[in-house]
């Protein structure tokens, strides 16, 4: 979809504070609307969409607690190596010509 918004111009952003129980999270991240939009309709108890501005972001409010920020960890090298060579011994693409 054509927006005339640059990519930088096109964020996602979450606000909610700690004594309201809604997180407002708003985003141009198609992805992301495709997720909520379909979390939105399996519980609309807990999230719904509330605004679209027209120019591809989506707002949405949801029940705080069903959100989670996970930080991973970056990978060892030694552990890069052992999943690449995990992937090349087990590569059913590979095997299945």
């Amino acid at each position: 979809m054509k927006t005339g918004l640059s990519k930088k111009q096109k964020v996602t952003e979450l606000y909610f504070n700690e004594n309201d129980a809604i997180t407002e999270v708003y985003t141009h991240n198609t992805d992301l609307k495709k997720r909520l939009l379909a979390y939105a309709a399996k519980f609309p108890e807990l999230c719904k969409q509330t605004d679209d501005d027209g120019q591809g972001g989506l707002r949405f409010e949801i029940a705080k607690e069903r959100i989670s920020i996970r930080l991973t960890a970056p990978y060892s090298q030694e552990r890069r190596d052992a999943a690449s060579k995990l992937a090349k011994k087990t590569n059913t693409f590979k095997n299945a010509r």
